[in-house]
């Protein structure tokens, strides 16, 4: 996929397309935002990759795509969890019932609630996506299920949100001080990464203490 991505860069012009992007988004002004969080509603309900969506706003809006991201996952996560609850649960719930995995999230959010969720969103056991489908048929209360799901998703949304702002910092340019600027993002950038995978490996351990085990 690396490669992949590599070769693309390399043969197409996707910075012309980023730049191009970035100047339509900024120059729509709120109007932008309000587009840019209806494409990743959208993306993340059809189960289609949305992290490429988190660096495009870190691209664009700076760090200050954090806040647009969460936001725009909370409502789409919320939209996937009502539609698999009320509108296609028998179908999410055969889709799944064969898979051990999200039989173990059943039994695992029947006996801890909101904290599993939160646990979840933390750990990149399950992706992010299924879990919206996958809450939807336990019994998580909706009102417990938004907040755990804001707060959990914060710390992978802040990463590729950075990875953005390091593109946003290329495209500007260095100038004056661009060593220095440079310096500091790539320190900004390990220790949102390590806090992360910190916050990772904690939740996965707390999965395992809850009899949630990768399978």
């Amino acid at each position: 996929l690396a490669a992949a991505i590599a070769a693309a860069w390399f043969f197409l012009p996707f910075a012309h397309w980023l730049f191009a992007l970035r100047h339509w988004l900024l120059a729509l002004g709120p109007a932008g935002m309000g587009f840019f969080a209806l494409a990743f509603i959208a993306a993340t309900v059809i189960l289609a990759p949305d992290w490429p969506l988190s660096i495009i706003a870190g691209l664009v809006y700076g760090l200050w795509g954090v806040p647009v991201v969460v936001v725009a996952a909370t409502i789409a996560a919320s939209l996937a969890f009502l539609a698999a609850r009320y509108l296609a649960r028998d179908r999410v719930r055969r889709l799944f019932e064969t898979r051990p995995k999200f039989a173990a999230v059943d039994r695992a959010v029947a006996e801890e609630g909101w904290k599993i969720v939160l646990l979840l969103r933390l750990s990149p056991l399950v992706p992010f996506n299924l879990q919206n489908y996958v809450f939807g048929i336990t019994g998580i209360p909706f009102g417990h299920y938004v907040p755990a799901t804001l707060a959990g998703i914060v710390p992978a949304t802040a990463i590729y949100v950075y990875l953005g702002t390091l593109g946003k910092a290329a495209m500007e340019g260095g100038g004056a001080g661009g060593m220095l600027k440079w310096a500091l993002l790539a320190v900004g950038l390990l220790a949102t990464a390590a806090v992360a995978l910190l916050i990772a490996r904690k939740a996965k351990a707390a999965l395992d203490e809850a009899g949630f085990e990768r399978r």
